[in-house]
């Protein structure tokens, strides 16, 4: 006999699902399990996302029953179609969603939790920056990971990264974060040490690595009393990977004072 699923039913078992994970997610007394979550979260998303689709898709095939409170078919159908494009909108949001929490899932599957805490200074990690274009320069690379995905336009960038002579160089110039700057239109990924933003809205891209620096060394200018976003100050000019009017650009987005 077939079985027959009713989606009202459905949703509202998945949104009291939702309510107990939120409940039991307010504290975790064994990280190992953390992964686990994430995993399923990032099932979840990818479900949210084709439900999204199919509600905009119901709302369109259906547009000959959508009526108004009045009986206006024109003015039903017109909010049904508005319905959709909405719907079409908040799943492009879900995929955003989804490539976070995926980099999120990366990071974690490479933490080893142990039962007992680090007793000794554990090194502190600072994100430099490798490379940040705009423009023609970007739109190429924008191209490429269009074509072949994020890690394809993150590879490319590595050939911006000459090791100790970047690190210095953001050092020097003060493009060094604790976490890779970024903003809502835009795209992330994390490879290893590696952090690759982008956006096609503001038309660039960038790559951050990971510096490690051994708690006995210290940080640069730490003891200065400077906000842990940064770890030396900022200077208005550009430094030697990056052109004058893309430190522009980062001072209009707040990322040059």
């Amino acid at each position: 006999m077939p079985t027959f699923y009713d989606p009202g039913a459905d949703a509202g078992e998945a949104s009291e699902a939702l309510r107990g994970l939120a409940h039991a997610s307010r504290n975790f007394e064994n990280p190992q399990d953390l992964y686990g979550v994430l995993g399923d979260l990032l099932s979840g998303v990818r479900s949210l996302k084709q439900v999204l689709d199919q509600l905009a898709t119901a709302h369109i095939s259906n547009r000959a029953r959508a009526f108004d409170d009045h009986g206006d078919h024109a003015v039903g159908s017109t909010d049904a179609l508005a319905a959709a494009d909405e719907l079409h909108h908040a799943a492009t949001f879900i995929d955003q969603a989804e490539e976070r929490l995926n980099a999120a899932a990366s990071a974690a599957s490479r933490v080893a939790w142990h039962d007992a805490p680090a007793t000794e200074n554990a090194p502190a990690t600072r994100w430099v920056n490798v490379v940040f274009i705009q423009g023609e320069e970007a739109d190429e690379v924008l191209d490429m990971i269009d074509a072949d995905g994020p890690a394809a336009g993150l590879d490319h960038l590595k050939c911006w990264d000459y090791g100790d002579e970047t690190t210095s160089a953001a050092m020097e110039n003060g493009y060094v974060y604790d976490e890779p700057p970024s903003g809502p239109l835009e795209h992330e990924l994390r490879d290893g040490d590696y952090h690759l933003t982008y956006s096609h809205s503001f038309d660039h891209v960038a790559l951050y690595r990971r510096h490690t620096v051994e708690a006995e060394d210290g940080l640069p200018n730490e003891s200065r009393g400077l906000g842990s976003s940064r770890a030396a100050p900022r200077q208005q000019r550009a430094s030697w990977f990056e052109p004058a009017n893309i430190t522009a650009l980062k001072q209009q987005r707040g990322l040059g004072l």
